[in-house]
């Protein structure tokens, strides 16, 4: 009966269209207690395979809608839950489970990206590499985020605003933490460029920052706190600065900044 009550659950949660956020949330919560009452939460060598196999489908579940309703925590939660599972031989799950898992793990690595956990992101890539034998980026949902991690190294800022986009995204839950970490790569450019330059173009700033258009950027400035007059962006930490010192403080910056201008001049040439 608990097991037909857990089934009956998870496929209220697999419907189409998905439940709303509150109903999402009242049954993961009825799940979990299933579980809890099958002594499924954790697996065991006494776990029947049709079991484990619903629990950890369950439980995936649970990761995947918890990153549709914005809530990394809940995500993180439910990753960990499931790393007992995926510790166990691949011969106790069906062939389709491994799909699920890999998309799972795909979105936990883009998520340790988004937080800058760059020494969490390689542990867990780490155990990847050992347990496939290399050819990660080969891997659908895995190579998104080592790829993402690659270019970010390089400050091949354009590469990773270029795979966020719709077509570059490998499902609707990567779209949430891919956006997430743009907006992270923004801050990092707009620290960059006070830093670099005494004044920019507000035309070069939306490029330079993957903006929509010259509102954003103004909107982006006044957040940021920089001076926005005569078509310009004056970044306050260089106010005052003299303009024959221009020249020595271009040089003096960054390779992200040289990359991400080179590609805003490139999309000029363009338009």
């Amino acid at each position: 009966m608990a097991t037909s009550a857990l089934e009956k659950t998870l496929s209220q949660l697999q419907s189409t269209p998905p439940p709303s956020p509150q109903r999402i949330s009242s049954l993961l919560t009825t799940a979990k207690k299933h579980l809890l009452h099958l002594s499924a939460l954790l697996p065991s060598p006494t776990t029947p395979p049709p079991l484990l196999h619903l629990a950890r489908q369950t439980l995936e579940t649970g990761a995947l809608l918890s990153i549709r309703l914005q809530d990394p925590d809940a995500f993180t939660r439910y990753f960990q839950q499931l790393l007992p599972f995926y510790e166990l031989p691949s011969s106790s799950y069906q062939p389709a489970d491994n799909g699920q898992r890999s998309k799972v793990t795909g979105l936990y690595l883009l998520l340790l990206l988004t937080r800058g956990d760059y020494a969490g992101f390689h542990t867990v890539l780490e155990g990847l590499e050992v347990e496939m034998k290399g050819g990660l980026e080969a891997d659908r949902y895995i190579g998104y985020p080592v790829k993402l991690e690659r270019w970010l190294m390089e400050g091949s800022y354009d590469r990773v605003w270029g795979a966020t986009k719709k077509e570059g995204v490998p499902s609707e839950e990567f779209a949430v933490f891919s956006e997430v970490l743009i907006n992270t790569i923004r801050g990092e450019i707009a620290s960059c460029s006070e830093k670099a330059y005494p004044s920019l173009p507000i035309a070069n700033a939306k490029n330079l920052l993957f903006l929509d258009s010259e509102g954003s950027v103004v909107d982006f400035a006044h957040i940021r706190g920089w001076v926005v007059k005569d078509g310009r962006i004056y970044f306050p930490l260089q106010q005052g600065e003299d303009v024959r010192n221009e020249k020595e403080i271009l040089v003096a910056s960054g390779q992200v900044i040289e990359n991400t201008i080179g590609y805003a001049r490139e999309l000029e040439t363009i338009v």
